[in-house]
Parts: C-alpha cells; structure tokens; sequence
C-alpha cells in the first residue's frame, strides 16, 4: 500500500496475515511502523494499492460502506465526544440502545467505575469534546459507544493510552469474557497492552517482522525483545 500512486515507496508491503473471527490480536511496533495505516485498510479508510484484504472469505471491495461500519466498530486514541449528555453520546453507536445495554457496555470498557461519580450519570452534560471528563475517561466512552454497535470486528488503535494499566487489563480481561465471538484488533504502544492476546504482530518499517504470542516473541524476535527492554528501563510496561 502507498498514498500516493505516483510515490515510489509502498508505506506496507508484503503483510500476510491471517486472523481468526474471535481472537484477540495485539498490532506493535516503534512509531512509524505503519501499525495504524494496516487495520485502516479493513474498513476501507484506505484502498490497499496491492492485493486485497478479506472479511469472512470475502473482499471488502464487495461489501458497501455501510455494512463495513455496521460490522466494524474502530475506537482511536483521540476519537471525539460530542456535545450532550453522557446517554447522548453513547448512543451514537447505537441510536435505540436501552439503558441496560448502555450500563453493559459501560462495564465491559470500565465507565462503571467513574460514571456514579459523575453529577447526572448517563444524564451528565458533556461539554463539545468531552473537555469536563479526563483522557482516559474519555476513552472508555468511546470504547462503550463502539460496543453498543456490537460489531463483528472491534479495532482499538491506541484507545486506552490514557488508561492506567490495571484497568487496561480489567477492560480486556471483560471483553474476553463477554466477547468471546468478536475479533479484536489492539494497537498499542504498550507491550502490557498486547502481551496477553492470542497473537502479536510485530511492525517494523511498513513490514511485518513477525508474529506470536508473548513468550514467543520474546525468544524468537529482536525488535519485541527490544521494545520489552525499552519499556522495562523507561517504566513504560508497569
């Protein structure tokens, strides 16, 4: 894939994978890898220049753009909060969401633990942008919102980089729980935030440099021993 027709670089090439429906899949790799610019091709944000990406068997060329959006739900690390309330917002990922499966998605992406703080609860008053609720928070609202659309495909690209880590960890350990059936996609800096999924992919310059679970990786491949090691010595994996 390249932006640009005419540019002589592909910003991927040679990606290979394969990602069984159900699976937790971890994305990582330093800044630049291209982690982003991969999982935006499977809803169509991008057309691949090369090849051609797969949903169920099929390409997502034959699927409309409106059945990709029902069928993928994509939180990114500054998605936006709208002005309204707190119920408002959530049900832009699903316009007839009862309040029961409101509060459901709010506990799978950890809102429960702030939202009986908040003045109103699902009745507080957001200001545009979610400006009177912090980063982290905000994340887990979005990450809600994209639950209520109960999709096929969920894509985390970098959305919980304002969480704490334990609740990163409560947040996933939910979704495995009550999601067994949906294919979750991770994009994360943090190794913590991968380490447990089912398989990790390791981007490296547009390329895929490898795939594995943890302890894999971690025996097999350089650049993940040395982002572990990075993160070990800057604190960045507790």
């Amino acid at each position: 894939f390249k932006y640009e027709s005419g540019a002589q670089e592909y910003v991927l090439k040679d990606v290979n994978l394969h990602i069984p429906a159900g699976q937790t899949v971890g994305i990582i790799g330093q800044t630049g890898s291209s982690k982003s610019t991969l999982v935006q091709l499977i809803p169509r944000l991008y057309e691949a220049t090369k090849g051609d990406v797969f949903v169920d068997g099929v390409s997502v060329k034959e699927y409309s753009q409106a059945h990709l959006r029902d069928a993928i739900g994509m939180v990114l690390q500054k998605n936006l909060l709208f002005t309204g309330t707190v119920r408002e917002n959530l049900q832009w990922g699903c316009e007839n969401a009862t309040d029961e499966e409101i509060l459901w998605a709010c506990r799978i992406a950890g809102v429960d633990e702030f939202l009986d703080r908040l003045p109103k609860g699902l009745d507080t008053f957001l200001d545009q942008g979610g400006v009177n609720v912090s980063g982290g928070q905000k994340q887990r609202l979005c990450i809600a919102r994209a639950l209520l659309k109960r999709p096929k495909i969920l894509i985390l690209d970098d959305s919980t980089s304002a969480v704490d880590t334990m609740t990163e960890a409560v947040i996933q350990r939910r979704m495995q729980e009550e999601l067994p059936d949906m294919t979750k996609i991770i994009i994360a800096q943090r190794v913590s935030s991968v380490q447990k999924a089912d398989q990790i992919v390791v981007m490296a310059d547009g390329v895929v440099d490898a795939v594995g679970t943890h302890e894999q990786l971690l025996a097999h491949c350089e650049v993940y021993r040395e982002i572990c090691e990075s993160q070990k010595q800057g604190g960045l994996e507790q």
